[in-house]
């Protein structure tokens, strides 16, 4: 057969198509309605739908453009384009093999409020015999997904642009997922790969100029309830620019290592994703904490704290879990020294807004004395109960040694009674300290 006549042979089938398409499928107007109706029961929001109409050149598709949640904060897709199977076609059914996002905003507040409250269903003409329904349908309802110019915008409104690819097996099984965020070096990209038909995945991650390595495992439960746990191992990433990956300042420079599970449990992927919990034990050698000197800080009793502490090494767990403000970051077990001091305490980040309480020892025999940081992590506030800095250095000029412990707490004590401090605050744990 010339190539000619396999080309005639294909515009007459693709014309033919189009006939039937045209004798079976609702008119623009018809389906950009039904389109807005279902995406409004799936969401539990209401849906705006600027167009939607079929294009069979170069090959038939259906394009869905300027659909927006009606939100405080919208849900924006500039357009949708949806690759329907042929052969599902040529038996009057509806199944999309692909589809593509280009151009979406999902501002977090408006994610959290998707589903929660179904619309009344709005009233509509019925299905004509033999129209399809827009959603794909059958044990795999979409083959892939691709996604470019995606935009997540966090509480505080950071926007951070993703793009992708998702190959789905049957289940809405990921069988590869790739995620990227374009134009950042180092390199900061996500890619699972399913093994063989387990709901297990091997995870591979670059970011900050180091990997993060490991596996997911999903359980479903016969009630349908599903569980994930994983296992990652962070190695070599570099604090900063894993921070200014995602467009943010980091507290401490300096490159981390250590161990990372998760966990996760809920009916849906939505469900997952509030309920995700991570624990990461991890270590720093040569490290930095930024815009904070502890030890100029100590000595004017928080007065003064420009400029930076250098570490010899750092460790510490740090648990990561969603809340009503946001996502929380729990740093405990903190311990970090240099030549000047050591450093042992706890902080809680929310929201970019720190709390935290140290105990810090310096080398000329200050121990135990009680630091507490809080406020916007760009402009933190640094308190030292004024007592416990009289009290470390009577500790060292009376009594050097056990004394200066003594003193510490003493003077701690005596802080707290004259309104160094706020009763209801307790400080950690001073530093033991041998004789």
């Amino acid at each position: 057969m010339t190539r000619a006549r396999k080309w005639l042979l294909g515009a007459g089938a693709l014309a033919l198509l189009g006939v039937l398409l045209a004798s079976f499928v609702p008119s623009s107007e018809e389906l950009t309605q039904r389109a807005s109706m279902q995406m409004e029961a799936a969401l539990g929001v209401p849906v705006s739908v600027g167009a939607l109409q079929w294009r069979l050149l170069p090959s038939p598709r259906v394009v869905i453009q300027n659909v927006a949640t009606r939100q405080a904060q919208p849900v924006e897709v500039k357009q949708i384009t949806l690759y329907p199977h042929t052969a599902a076609l040529w038996q009057l059914r509806f199944q999309v093999d692909r589809a593509e996002v280009e151009g979406a905003v999902l501002p977090q507040l408006a994610l959290v409020q998707l589903g929660r409250h179904p619309p009344d269903p709005a009233p509509g003409q019925p299905d004509k015999p033999g129209q399809p329904d827009m959603p794909g349908t059958g044990d795999l309802p979409l083959a892939q997904l691709d996604f470019q110019d995606v935009t997540w915008v966090s509480r505080r409104g950071n926007r951070v642009m993703f793009e992708g690819q998702v190959q789905f097996d049957a289940g809405w099984r990921p069988r590869t997922l790739q995620i990227r965020r374009p134009g950042v070096t180092p390199a900061a990209d996500l890619t699972l790969t399913r093994q063989g038909q387990e709901d297990r995945w091997q995870t591979h991650t670059r970011l900050g100029g180091g990997s993060a390595d490991g596996e997911l495992q999903l359980h479903t439960t016969a009630q349908g309830q599903m569980r994930l746990t994983g296992q990652l191992k962070p190695r070599g990433i570099d604090a900063v620019s894993a921070m200014q990956a995602f467009n943010h300042r980091s507290i401490v420079a300096g490159t981390a290592s250590g161990e990372t599970t998760l966990l996760a449990h809920g009916a849906n992927a939505a469900e997952l994703a509030q309920s995700l919990h991570t624990t990461t034990h991890f270590t720093m050698a040569r490290a930095r904490l930024l815009r904070l000197d502890v030890s100029k800080a100590v000595r004017s009793a928080g007065q003064d704290h420009a400029g930076e502490t250098p570490l010899n090494a750092a460790s510490g767990q740090l648990d990561t879990h969603n809340t009503p403000n946001g996502m929380a970051a729990d740093f405990t077990r903190l311990k970090a020294h240099s030549g000047v001091l050591s450093v042992s305490g706890k902080a809680r980040v929310v929201n970019w807004q720190i709390d935290g309480e140290f105990s810090v020892d310096l080398v000329d025999g200050w121990v135990g004395v009680p630091l507490k940081v809080s406020g916007p992590l760009e402009h933190v506030q640094v308190s030292v109960p004024a007592g416990a800095v009289a009290g470390a250095a009577l500790g060292t000029a009376v009594l050097p040694g056990i004394g200066t412990a003594i003193g510490a707490r003493i003077g701690a004590a005596i802080g707290r009674i004259f309104g160094s401090e706020p009763a209801d605050q307790k400080s950690p744990a001073p530093a033991r300290k041998s004789p």
